[in-house]
């Protein structure tokens, strides 16, 4: 750890907002739109990697930038309201905050779609970065000199390391807390109402 401003990021579904019923709503409209069976109960166990990948499981290659780029266009319509904070969002931001630091989104997700529900949710980022995926993410958070980086998927945990930052699980998405273990998270919560304990003792261990 260095003197330098405390900068945890954050991954944002399953990690600060549970979005599958959003998300959920908008495949059901995407589906009953292009006459295309999508399962999206299946689809909303598997958040993470960048909706092109969820969408090559229901149509042909040729068609995946015509239906991801209508998915986020009706996206706003259909998945922002029935979104909800994940328990402790609000409380871990707010942690790092009191401590002069600064909270950042880091999301594969389409990022004007990330700043509606964090805007809806009033769950307030220091800087939001969207189209970031696993070991891509590293490029925000070494821009924004993040020490920290939380999120559910061991893609999250392959971003941090690539980054030099500390990963911080969160027990909370597709990947279970063993399968986060594996992946090399230096730190397995089982969700963001364990974080500013979790602060603290950082924290205490040594200058942020």
């Amino acid at each position: 750890m260095t003197s330098r401003a405390l900068t945890v990021g954050f991954d944002l579904d399953m990690t600060l907002i549970d979005s599958r019923p959003g998300i959920k709503a908008a495949y059901q409209a995407l589906s009953a739109e292009t006459g295309t069976y999508i399962d999206a109960d299946l689809a909303v166990t598997r958040l993470g990697p960048p909706l092109e990948q969820e969408l090559r499981n229901w149509f042909p290659e040729e068609r995946i930038r015509e239906m991801g780029d209508r998915y986020r266009e009706i996206y706003p319509t259909y998945a922002i309201a029935p979104t909800l904070a994940m328990p402790g969002a609000r409380e871990a931001v707010a942690a790092v905050r009191a401590r002069g630091g600064r909270a950042i989104v880091v999301t594969a997700k389409h990022e004007p779609n990330a700043k509606l529900h964090l805007a809806h949710l009033g769950i307030e980022a220091d800087a939001v970065i969207g189209w970031l995926w696993a070991e891509a993410k590293a490029e925000a958070l070494r821009e924004h000199e993040a020490s920290v980086y939380v999120g559910d998927h061991t893609g999250d945990v392959r971003g941090a390391r690539t980054a030099g930052a500390l990963s911080v699980a969160v027990a909370t998405g597709p990947c279970d807390a063993a399968e986060l273990r594996a992946a090399g998270a230096d730190v397995v919560l089982g969700g963001l109402t364990e974080f500013a304990d979790w602060l603290d003792a950082y924290a205490a261990a040594g200058p942020v």
